[in-house]
């Protein structure tokens, strides 16, 4: 099995750049870099009141600067200033449901913003690699349960998962640019991975974030699609996957997507839902009656194929999903309760993912 150890990025050139390192994915990958001894730099939009980057005081903390992904200049002038060696690129609109209302906007950011990414990464020489961030949306899902293989056609309806499509399709596109021509060949990677889960999210119409707010709020969660599968994982497994699988393409090895998931079948809303309530008696909540029109878009079930992830990078997931969930509300509730900061938090999960996945 591949074994990433401290010194695999630490002896890299320049810094790694993390997109997107002020939101939810970002900001624990940033602090799973930094246990590891890396150095990071980020780029961002600035950070939303509520989020984990707010809580955990991470402002300053690392070399970074706040200016929108779809700003070609000022993206391509802090990118050639920080001589990064490598890119994780995270920064996207990422809720499905918020698509519906601002869908120009979300094709902007998740295609333009990658392009972007790819376009600079091409032309700064200090940059190797990049990993960018996709989802299981993307594939063409028929609803039948089957597990998504790397290979399996993408296609979309809402215009979330249609977005990171196109995004791919960009991906796919610079793989057969000319490099002569346009720059050094960097090598690019798509990841695709499940709904994750952890402290620190409070993201509207997401199963975990809206029975915290029941706590927060004293009222009780309506759930939907209690039957819904998804499979659900601690945010660091799959970031873990994504660091492995950025030191394996920096040796040189040549991949164009993985899928990061759960070994198990999937769980279904209402099983996550009587978990974490069961961790944490206070959570409450019903499933509704009646949905509206934007329910009806969102996949029955998702499931993904990660055996590629464990062939070729040595990763498979270190957590079940049952404790996955129970570290979430575990972290929720102590630093609700004032037993912990969000930051002490959040290292304590990732020493502990270190030690379960034998990192």
């Amino acid at each position: 099995m591949h074994v990433l150890t401290k010194s695999n990025l630490k002896n890299l050139s320049g810094p790694i750049l993390i997109t997107g390192h002020t939101g939810f994915k970002g900001t624990w990958l940033t602090m799973l870099l930094e246990v590891l001894g890396v150095e990071v730099v980020g780029l961002s939009l600035p950070p939303e009141k509520e989020s984990l980057f707010t809580r955990a005081r991470r402002t300053g903390r690392v070399n970074e600067e706040f200016v929108d992904i779809r700003d070609f200049k000022k993206v391509e002038k802090f990118v050639r200033s920080v001589k990064p060696s490598a890119v994780f690129h995270l920064a996207a609109k990422p809720l499905v449901i918020d698509s519906y209302l601002e869908p120009r906007e979300t094709f902007e950011v998740n295609l333009m913003g990658t392009v972007n990414v790819l376009d600079i990464s091409q032309k700064v020489d200090s940059i190797r690699a990049v990993v960018c961030a996709s989802t299981d949306k993307v594939y063409r899902n028929l609803n039948d349960g089957r597990k998504f293989l790397e290979m399996d056609p993408l296609e979309a309806r809402d215009p979330y998962s249609a977005s990171k499509v196109a995004a791919e399709a960009a991906l796919n596109a610079w793989h057969h640019l000319p490099k002569a021509h346009i720059g050094q060949d960097t090598n690019v990677v798509s990841v695709r991975a499940g709904n994750v889960i952890g402290g620190g999210d409070l993201s509207r119409n997401r199963l975990i974030p809206d029975l915290i707010r029941s706590v927060i709020n004293q009222q009780r969660t309506v759930i939907r699609h209690p039957n819904s599968t998804r499979p659900w994982q601690h945010v660091i497994d799959p970031l873990l996957g994504y660091v492995m699988l950025l030191e394996t393409i920096l040796n040189g090895t040549k991949l164009r997507a993985m899928n990061f998931s759960t070994g198990e079948a999937s769980l279904t809303v209402s099983e996550v839902a009587r978990l974490a309530s069961n961790h944490w008696p206070q959570i409450e909540y019903m499933f509704a009656s009646e949905l509206n029109d934007f329910e009806l878009v969102e996949s029955k079930s998702l499931e993904l194929d990660s055996s590629s992830a464990k062939s070729t990078i040595g990763w498979e997931a270190f957590w079940s999903q049952e404790r996955a969930i129970e570290r979430t509300i575990s972290w929720w509730r102590d630093v609700i309760n004032h037993e912990v900061t969000p930051e002490e938090a959040c290292l304590s999960d990732i020493r502990a993912a270190l030690v379960s996945s034998k990192f």
